[in-house]
């Protein structure tokens, strides 16, 4: 139902909310204060992030984008440019797998995608539990990136579900 409802957002309330999405990430304090952080590359009919990955680039942040592993596994590697980024596992554009990754309590943030995601920080995923994994090891704060028009009032969570600390939409930081 969500994922359907998302591919159907018009492109101008989508470009609309994309800046407003990155705008309220940006002036945050969590953003502010991270030194090295973890975003998704959007893809489908999520947030943009470009904005952010120039943004981090510019301020020097250590810029950590996801690489999917056969064990089901995500790991954290860095990257300075999106130029090396090649379509991987589902088509996502992923770094190399000898890249760099992150070392312990890195990223300090974590820019995390969703299908939906509710006021009190449930996230709807895409289904493969990637990231619920990857945030319970590594423990970082969390930011959801989520148009307001996919916000549900409540959603299930299950013992394995990570809760956001914050979901961004286009109208602020809940």
């Amino acid at each position: 139902m969500y994922r359907a409802r998302g591919e159907t957002l018009a492109e101008d309330y989508r470009e609309a909310a994309d800046r407003a999405i990155c705008a309220a990430v940006l002036a945050s304090e969590a953003w502010q204060r991270a030194e090295s952080v973890f975003l998704f590359v959007s893809m489908w009919a999520e947030p943009d992030t470009g904005p952010l990955f120039a943004e981090a680039f510019r301020a020097g942040k250590r810029v950590y984008v996801p690489l999917c592993c056969p064990d089901r596994v995500m790991k954290a590697v860095r990257i300075q440019s999106l130029d090396v980024l090649r379509p991987g596992t589902y088509g996502i554009p992923e770094p190399p797998r000898d890249a760099e990754t992150a070392k312990p309590g890195e990223p300090e943030l974590a820019i995390v995608p969703c299908v939906s995601a509710a006021e009190n920080g449930a996230r709807l995923g895409h289904g493969a539990g990637y990231y619920d994994r990857f945030l319970r090891l590594h423990g970082c704060e969390t930011m959801c990136l989520c148009y307001g028009s996919m916000l549900a009032r409540t959603l299930p969570m299950d013992e394995h579900d990570v809760p956001m600390d914050h979901v961004v939409t286009e109208d602020g930081i809940i």
